[in-house]
């Protein structure tokens, strides 16, 4: 009997035998991830102490603050580039104002010079009159332009010393023809207000009219109805 038991233990048709633990599953997860967790614990100490003796984290450190050295240096550096750059623009913008202002005083200049010419041929005139007194005209110039326009010049001096300023009025009486007839027109119809001191220049331009051919022109300065002064010029 006994070997017949034992033989049926020892043999395929033995009954299948279950050995469990007797301690849950939760508690031998949370005990493998302690002892996982410990590990890594001593392998993170290990790391830094390894490097730590090998000296790599003061020379990262050191790397770092050169880093950020020259960051900071290349920055200020850029800075002021960016403070130069903008200098020099507004130096050139300032040099260009100038210039300009400096171009717009030569074409001032040139423009009294012009000035100054045509009054220097004028004066040039009164030369031979210096011993005239009262009132006289002694320049007359006229040009007709384009057929349709008539440019003037008349210079009116006082050649009296510390005479009183004078106030009358300037006519211009034009000749000519007009469609093949005598023409004759006085401008501007009643005179130009006129104040002398010791010398006046005017000038101007006037619409001529149609078919018009100016011959002759003739300045009168006037004084009331009294004719003080007269001048004509032939145009050819």
């Amino acid at each position: 009997m006994r070997l017949r038991l034992l033989r049926r233990r020892l043999t395929i048709s033995a009954p299948r035998v279950a050995i469990r633990s007797a301690l849950p599953w939760p508690l031998r997860w949370l005990a493998l991830a302690v002892v996982f967790g410990f590990c890594a614990a001593v392998a993170l100490w290990a790391f830094e102490f390894g490097k730590s003796i090998a000296g790599l984290d003061t020379v990262s450190r050191d790397e770092l603050l050169q880093l950020r050295a020259e960051v900071d240096r290349l920055r200020a550096e850029g800075q002021e580039q960016q403070t130069v750059a903008h200098t020099a623009e507004s130096l050139l913008v300032a040099e260009r104002a100038a210039k300009e202002s400096l171009m717009a005083q030569v074409r001032q200049l040139e423009t009294d010079n012009r000035t100054l010419r045509e009054d220097l041929g004028f004066f040039e005139k009164l030369i031979p009159a210096a011993k005239a007194e009262g009132l006289a005209i002694r320049s007359l110039q006229a040009e007709v332009l384009g057929g349709m326009q008539l440019r003037w010049q008349v210079l009116v001096i006082q050649a009296t010393r510390n005479a009183p300023e004078f106030n009358g009025r300037l006519e211009l009486v034009l000749t000519g023809t007009q469609d093949g007839k005598p023409w004759t027109q006085t401008q501007p119809a009643q005179g130009q207000p006129l104040q002398v001191k010791q010398y006046r220049r005017i000038e101007g331009v006037l619409d001529l009219p149609p078919s018009a051919v100016v011959k002759t022109v003739t300045a009168r300065v006037l004084e009331g109805s009294a004719v003080r002064a007269v001048q004509a010029m032939t145009i050819d």
